[in-house]
């Protein structure tokens, strides 16, 4: 099971997870010093999102993007504002190792079709989930889709990897929750990854226990970033 650490952008710059981050030296603003710490850490991969573009629809930081591909050797999976094959195509040309398709799923299910279709193993869906129901837009706007029936028609669609977070309604992440995460991952033959408010080692303990399940990593920041999970403890646990 993989451990995914997060770097979210906004205005080319890493977003702050939490009240005085940085005391405990894990947290730096400059994304591509923040991606080389992981690196550094060990970490098999990264979980790259662009905040403002996953409200607007548009590559906000490509900049910056691009910068953080270039400055590690682990694959990078980005999500926040794909929505049409050109961003699919540029992120993918330009060193993204897979790309994550999010409101789009829901509101133009035949892109990720052919996605995946010109990009096979290259394309995960990532479905934020309220109470069983799919939110979209940046977790701004609910949906009446069920998460499972959504997860199976990108499935269906021919996605790698199913990303599930936990958010609660004011569209922040929400306590993670294993149970839907389980049952959608033994629901599915594609490997999920969950998210959510992960906030200590025995629940990262929790996740691998259900590993069984067909749970294949968890997506962790800000955590991470105030000291409450040690990332090296963490991926010993995970491994």
């Amino acid at each position: 099971m993989i451990l995914y650490p997060t770097i979210e952008f906004r205005s080319g710059t890493c977003v702050k997870p939490f009240r005085h981050a940085g005391k405990d030296g894990l947290f730096v603003n400059d994304p591509v010093e923040q991606a080389r710490a992981f690196e550094k850490l060990g970490m098999a991969w990264i979980h790259v999102v662009d905040t403002e573009a996953a409200v607007s629809g548009a590559p906000e930081n490509r900049d910056a993007v691009r910068n953080v591909i270039r400055a590690v050797h682990v694959p990078v999976q980005l999500g926040g504002g794909i929505r049409s094959m050109e961003t699919i195509e540029e992120w993918l040309e330009a060193g993204v190792a897979r790309v994550i398709i999010g409101t789009a799923a829901v509101t133009d299910p035949d892109l990720v079709r052919q996605a995946c279709g010109a990009f096979p193993g290259r394309i995960a869906v990532g479905i934020d989930s309220l109470q069983g129901f799919a939110s979209v837009r940046g977790r701004s706007s609910a949906t009446e889709i069920r998460v499972i029936d959504l997860a199976l028609r990108m499935e269906d669609a021919g996605v790698s990897t199913i990303i599930l977070t936990t958010i609660n309604h004011s569209g922040a992440l929400g306590a993670l929750d294993l149970e839907e995460a389980s049952d959608l991952a033994f629901a599915l033959r594609t490997p999920v990854i969950v998210a959510g408010n992960i906030t200590c080692l025995e629940e990262i303990k929790a996740i691998k226990a259900e590993e069984k399940t067909g749970i294949a990593g968890v997506i962790c920041g800000r955590a991470l970033y105030d000291g409450r999970i040690d990332p090296v403890r963490a991926m010993k646990i995970l491994k």
